[in-house]
């Protein structure tokens, strides 16, 4: 078993599709950490990390989750696994207060703590004045935020979020980064794709740079920006200049 002090430890992870999209990956994330996961499309971002959440088996390698193998404990694995896609799935005809009720109860949540819950999350994302409303009439980055909270209602110890901020305003982004924050700062650990690379630079604490399906850079952004041999560029030079290495090497 993999030391719980990672709340995300991968070994040999590999998944094909008629050809390999994730190739033997070995990803290691500390607990409390915010680990961006960039790479061009077609590089496996989302393969792994619906792997890490449960939702699809990997052909070889193990996942671990603070210390639980997702594969021997899949249900103790998800207990503590929030996973969030670019494509929110919520119930048309439920309101948010509804929807997030709904959720609790899946998680056998006690309804005294799920409603208090609920109320936090829907005042902390600016959805309080729709509690009441169905969610078949959101913008999509309403709908992003109530599957947000739908996600957070169990208070898991690993998000993982696949392009969050996907189709959000500058307002409602924002939202969604503080909330993430606030969590990380509670010692909650936050992995995400993003191909805005500039919250990837602002956010995360370590950065992983993937192609082909393989991690062909991993570090702080001043450890990318030694990797490559310039002090004081921007992540996105950094991350052009490493998929550019990979695709010579390939």
């Amino acid at each position: 078993m993999a030391s719980p002090s990672f709340a995300l430890d991968i070994s040999g992870l590999s998944k094909s599709f008629g050809r390999p999209v994730v190739n033997a990956l070995d990803l290691k994330v500390g607990a409390g950490e915010f680990y961006a996961l960039l790479g061009p499309n077609g590089a496996g971002k989302t393969t792994i990390l619906r792997m890490v959440a449960g939702l699809l088996q990997p052909d070889a390698g193990t996942i671990s989750v603070y210390g639980i193998d997702t594969r021997h404990a899949p249900v103790a694995a998800k207990q503590i696994i929030a996973w969030v896609s670019d494509e929110p799935m919520v119930y048309d005809r439920l309101t948010p207060f509804e929807y997030l009720e709904f959720v609790a109860g899946l998680w056998q949540i006690d309804a005294a703590e799920a409603e208090a819950r609920s109320r936090e999350l829907l005042d902390w994302l600016g959805l309080a004045p729709h509690a009441r409303e169905r969610c078949g009439g959101f913008s999509k980055g309403m709908l992003q935020k109530v599957a947000l909270a739908g996600a957070l209602v169990h208070d898991p110890r690993l998000i993982v979020l696949d392009e969050p901020l996907t189709g959000l305003d500058a307002g409602s982004a924002r939202q969604v980064k503080d909330v993430l924050r606030q969590k990380v700062a509670e010692g909650v650990t936050v992995i995400m794709t993003t191909h805005i690379l500039e919250v990837a630079e602002r956010m995360a604490e370590r950065i992983g740079v993937l192609a082909g399906g393989r991690l062909v850079a991993e570090g702080t952004l001043n450890e990318l920006r030694t990797r490559i041999g310039r002090g004081n560029t921007t992540l996105e030079e950094i991350f052009l200049d490493l998929i550019a290495e990979a695709s010579e090497a390939a």
